[in-house]
């Protein structure tokens, strides 16, 4: 972390310590090196090594050098620019960052915890109001939990979120100050966030709840040397160059079977989400023949598909050519329009954690047959599969949660087509929208059971439109089974 003196150099880890320490500091080197060591941090970066362990969305972010290396977005015009890290299935944690606003205009630069989405999210930032203010976050919709005034706004800041349960604190240099309760997703990774503003971001800390630990806390040198911090919040110096404990390496790229790959069983609906083996960032669309494991690498959009909206026409991460077999694959944040299929194809075991565009689009002809096997997908502000070409897709083991619709079959394309869609053993979770959209005047079919929705007392399993052909919006005509278009008994649907 920088101090408030420019000219102060980085100690060496083991500098003026005598054979004992020496122990002490080898002993603490492994505790930062080896994430197994280290019961107390679940994550810690200083940016010396890069961002590697970071996924962005929005924004131009970069490592820069203020007394030493931070992390710096630079965009102060961006409406949302932010970057992640972690697991999704992260729980109670404390997660705190050095902040720095560079440019607040009417904007505001935090951290964030419990992030479920690119736009879902716990944080605490500091305002261009001159405060420090606890926020949930969901879409457009940001809800104050509390705010404090904070002087000197840009001048270096340790800004703290803990997340426990239902309850979420806010800290700025060890003072508590702000408190409250949300009702956001239970889990989440961790990020650091701008909105109209420019910033630098250094030492980032995640720990449980109940330990005490610091970025650093395993290799800490005897200095007591204040961080550069507004406040005389005392934070020892940082290490030479610790690896962020929460990461491996992402392979190069997918690994492709050259023989046929034995299809696994199908994968449970309720199966937890998968931890990511490492990351890799996607600048231009990968394309996948044959069947492609992915190893459960998480795939981010970077470059042209780092983009931070919603607009249709983006380009996927990958493009799978007919016949093609993508499976353990996780689609990180963001996700640009995910998967494309030319053809047919099959998903096996992928997992969007936060849906783009669309999870995936379907273009095949009137034949074509495309599966849906194990997985899942969160925060789908509207359709989470849509179905642009002919052909049936069957979607089974799948849970899906936060979305406007599961399936869409395409109510306004220049081409249309007879779609059918087969959905079994799906659990869907509120918030949610609808179940399935289709087309009864072009005889489009919908057979759906074993479908659990948690969190909901009712909702829109089957949804008929009037389909056309020239772009206009399609007209809804009714719900429910019908045994026609929409084949299913209210028994197939469970309702949690």
């Amino acid at each position: 972390m920088p101090s408030e003196n420019p000219g102060r150099g980085r100690r060496r880890l083991v500098t003026g310590l005598g054979t004992a320490g020496v122990a002490g500091a080898v002993t603490a080197l492994v505790a930062v090196l080896v994430p197994s060591a280290s019961a107390s941090t679940l994550f810690n970066d200083d940016f010396e090594s890069g961002t590697a362990n970071w996924t962005k969305s929005g924004g131009t972010w970069s490592v820069v050098t203020d007394g030493s290396k931070v992390y710096k977005q630079a965009k102060a015009d961006s409406e949302l620019a932010r970057v992640f890290a972690g697991e999704t299935s992260w729980t109670d944690y404390s997660v705190e960052a050095k902040v720095k606003a560079l440019d607040l205009g009417a904007g505001l630069a935090g951290v964030a915890a419990r992030a479920s989405g690119s736009s879902t999210m716990y944080r605490l930032a500091l305002t261009s109001a001159g405060k420090a203010e606890l926020q949930a976050v969901k879409g457009s919709t940001v809800t104050s939990l509390g705010s404090a005034a904070v002087k000197n706004l840009t001048a270096w800041h340790t800004l703290k979120v803990d997340v426990t349960g239902s309850s979420i604190t806010g800290y700025v240099d060890g003072a508590k100050v702000a408190s409250g309760t949300g009702s956001l997703a239970g889990t989440g990774r961790i990020g650091l966030v701008t909105s109209y503003a420019s910033a630098e971001f250094d030492d980032v800390a995640v720990n449980p709840l109940g330990v005490v630990a610091t970025p650093s806390s395993a290799s800490q040198t005897a200095s007591s040397t204040p961080s550069k911090t507004a406040s005389a919040s005392p934070s020892a110096s940082k290490t030479a160059s610790p690896t962020p404990s929460a990461s491996k390496t992402a392979s190069a790229s997918p690994s492709a079977s050259k023989s046929a790959t034995p299809t696994p069983a199908p994968t449970s609906s309720s199966t937890a989400w998968p931890k990511a083996t490492g990351e890799k960032a996607v600048t231009a669309t990968i394309p996948v023949s044959g069947t492609v494991d992915g190893g459960n690498v998480r795939y981010f959009g970077s470059g042209a598909l780092g983009g931070e909206g919603q607009e249709e026409g983006q380009d996927p991460l990958f493009k799978l050519a007919d016949g093609a077999v993508l499976k353990n694959v996780i689609l990180g944040a963001p996700a640009a329009d995910g998967i494309h299929c030319s053809g047919s194809c099959t998903l096996i075991n992928v997992w969007w954690e936060n849906v783009g565009e669309d999870a995936a689009t379907f273009k095949g002809g009137a034949s074509a047959t495309y599966t849906v096997d194990g997985g899942g997908a969160k925060s789908a502000d509207d359709k989470v599969f849509q179905h642009n070409g002919g052909g049936t897709l069957t979607i089974k083991n799948f849970q899906v949660e936060d979305f406007g619709k599961l399936y869409r079959s395409c109510g306004n394309c220049s081409t249309q087509h007879k779609r059918a869609v087969v959905v079994q053993n799906v659990v869907a979770t509120a918030p949610a929208g609808s179940l399935v959209g289709i087309n009864a005047n072009f005889g489009d079919t919908a057979r759906i059971s074993g479908v659990t929705v948690i969190g909901k007392k009712s909702l829109d399993v089957c949804v008929r439109f009037t389909g056309n052909s020239s772009g206009k919006e399609p007209t809804k005509i009714g719900t429910g089974p019908d045994g026609t278009n929409c084949i299913y008994n209210e028994s197939d649907i469970t309702f949690k």
